[in-house]
């Protein structure tokens, strides 16, 4: 499958009796840090534990030769054996597999947490919508009751060859676009930088390029924005093999003719931080960098914070901080479940903290920084991050940890055995999860596969507070849990229809209310496929798309979906409103792609905008009016490159 990359997963115990903590770090403050992370010292002691690794790595080579030559002389080496190539870091083979691929009130984001947007495929900016598709950006007007194309251009700058990139999410702050990449020709992150007139005329102004290893996932995004703050992950594997400080965090902005002399370090050694564990770079080191970029300035100026840990990782954005965790890899099947970290990173600047952990996130959504001051994370024992697949597999133990803010500190301390709450594993191949008011929601489905006959199986609801585990059986499997409000919904499919199951998420959680379309299932498996837009405290309208009830979660890379469903929520209640239909053109199939010709982060999406409702599918964008009991199309705009020109 095209950017991926797999490992074989071993079953890991997540228990107490496995693992006992440096120390219980007790609360103090409910949101400070009691103390924080040390960085480097200075550039000499950074270069210092290189030299040691280029030392150790250098140690191993010699005696690798030497080994081979006593084989040799001694004639049980009956032709000479290669030497062991030098690790490379996990992103190549991503590489390969992706070029083989390549033949607010108005918010149109479903986001985690209000006030922090994510890169996303389409985004408003006043009377217009922004949409990201194919390696190119367009403009829609709507406003009054117009649904016009306005403007369209590249992706990338008219000297930027665009062989060996993806442009993957979108964002937008006051009259600027920044499109997020990645680049394997011109070394890691590509951020284009565009300017949007008030007619929704797109201009390109520059493009920058921050060196990394690739940030995709198959689940979560690698930009937020909080008002004018561009907030960036890379992760940059270190090798002892070769020049670590080659992938450093570093940019530049990209000109005709641009070297890697170009680059300039946005992370000295005194913003770099890591625990007291030690760490192998022969099983794996990773610098886990998260840039901070003021959009509001004309020149693109990024300031970088860096942590030092296992690959393995999940990146989650509050309002307040960054959390990055780190996992390190496993020995085998027998082997203890993996050392971790999380570490947090303020957002108004001041030192990281961090905190010894076990096991790992499954995705974003396992996170969730409350307003009492305490991190709740859903764990898996076995997890190794977010990157790629990695998300997409549902094996090991589970459990939920619940730990105040307090308790980080300068990363010798470690999780309390009782911060640890262990939970029923959920059926199913791929795990999902929700917080939505006092509980944390959880289940498993079919998640990219096609979906499989299911007719029994169950979503979870805990009191994150309290450790209480309520399970709710349903008929079909959880591919998808989202809020209805303050209540919750669960999307599955029993292996043919689609099912819709809405939960009263009061003192005790009750399922409420189910609908079922006939041979169906979501067209969209991530976060932004689906946007429930409130009319009231218990009512309101919600959109997913749909495709055939046999159809995998891997059509979305290709194709957009068959349809867009509506339904009406009145106080749990769902009532199918109708569905907005696709009919793309040959102008859609021939579009002269020339860069991310495989929609990553799908194409569809449902669009509540100051009372209309759109259904954005492919190119096209149809538009439907809503009475009491029905949806009903009156007009659609087709904006591919065919039907508009594009500016070079």
């Amino acid at each position: 499958m095209p950017r991926i990359v797999l490992a074989c997963l071993t079953t890991l115990l997540l228990t107490a009796a496995t693992w006992r903590p440096a120390s219980a770090a007790a609360p103090a403050e409910p949101t400070v840090a009691r103390k924080t992370l040390a960085a480097f010292a200075s550039e000499q002691d950074l270069t210092g534990l290189f030299k040691r690794w280029a030392d150790e790595a250098q140690r191993r080579r010699e005696e690798q030769q030497r080994a081979r030559r006593e084989q040799a002389a001694s004639g049980a080496l009956g032709q000479q054996v290669p030497p062991s190539p030098a690790p490379t870091a996990a992103p190549a083979a991503a590489s390969v597999a992706k070029e083989a691929a390549a033949g607010k009130a108005d918010s149109v984001t479903n986001v985690q947490h209000a006030g922090v947007d994510e890169g996303g495929i389409v985004k408003l900016h006043g009377d217009h919508l922004v949409i990201l598709r194919r390696g190119r950006l367009f403009t829609v007007n709507i406003g009054g009751e117009d649904l016009r194309p306005v403007s369209a251009v590249d992706a990338f700058g008219s000297d930027v060859d665009p062989g060996g990139a993806w442009y993957d999410e979108m964002l937008i702050a006051g009259n600027t676009i920044v499109v997020i990449g990645y680049s394997y020709a011109r070394g890691g992150t590509e951020i284009g930088v565009f300017d949007i007139s008030r007619a929704g005329q797109l201009t390109y102004r520059a493009t920058y390029h921050l060196r990394s290893n690739d940030y995709y996932s198959s689940r979560n995004y690698a930009s937020r924005l909080i008002g004018s703050k561009l907030i960036v992950y890379s992760p940059h594997v270190l090798s002892p093999w070769g020049d670590p400080w080659a992938a450093f965090p570093a940019m530049r902005r990209w000109r005709p003719g641009a070297l890697p002399a170009d680059f300039r370090r946005i992370t000295p050694a005194t913003r770099i931080y890591r625990t007291d564990e030690a760490l192998d770079p022969f099983a794996g080191v990773a610098l886990h960098s998260v840039s901070i970029c003021d959009l509001a300035k004309p020149e693109m100026d990024c300031q970088s914070t860096a942590v030092l840990g296992p690959p393995g990782r999940v990146f989650y954005v509050s309002p307040n901080s960054v959390f990055v965790w780190t996992t390190a890899g496993r020995g085998g099947p027998q082997a203890t479940a993996p050392l971790s970290a999380v570490f947090r990173i303020p957002l108004d600047g001041s030192a990281p903290s961090a905190l010894k952990t076990l096991g790992s996130p499954i995705d974003q959504f396992s996170f969730h920084e409350d307003d009492s001051g305490m991190l709740n994370v859903l764990l898996r024992a076995n997890g190794r991050g977010e990157g790629m697949w990695a998300a997409e597999v549902n094996y090991g133990d589970l459990a939920l940890l619940r730990v105040p803010l307090a308790s980080f500190s300068d990363g010798r301390d470690s999780a309390p055995v009782d911060a640890y709450r262990r939970l029923p594993k959920a059926a199913g191949q791929a795990l999902q999860s929700r917080y939505i008011g006092p509980y944390l929601l959880y289940g498993a489905g079919t998640g990219w596969h096609a979906p499989q006959p299911t007719t029994q199986s169950q979503v979870y609801a805990v009191r994150y507070a309290q450790g209480d585990v309520y399970e709710l059986p349903l008929p079909h499997s959880v591919d998808r849990l989202e809020a209805l409000g303050s209540n919750g919904l669960v999307v599955g499919s029993d292996g043919k229809d689609l099912h819709l199951t809405s939960l009263r998420l009061a003192r005790l959680p009750v399922t409420a209310d189910r609908y079922t379309r006939k041979d169906a299932a979501q067209g969209e498996t991530r976060s932004h496929g689906f946007f429930y837009k409130a009319e009231s405290e218990f009512d309101g309208l919600l959109g997913l798309p749909i495709v055939g009830g046999s159809e995998p979660g891997t059509r979305q890379l290709q194709a957009e979906s068959a349809a867009l469903l509506f339904l009406r929520n009145r106080g749990l209640s769902l009532s199918e409103l109708g569905t907005l239909k696709a009919r793309p053109s040959a102008g859609d199939r021939n579009d002269g792609c020339r860069a991310s010709c495989v929609d990553w982060y799908g194409n569809s999406r449902p669009l509540f905008v100051r009372g209309r409702v759109f259904a954005l599918m492919g190119y096209e964008i149809v538009e439907g009016k809503v009475d009491a009991k029905r949806i009903v199309e009156t007009r659609r705009v087709n904006f591919a490159p065919a039907m508009l020109q594009v500016t070079r």
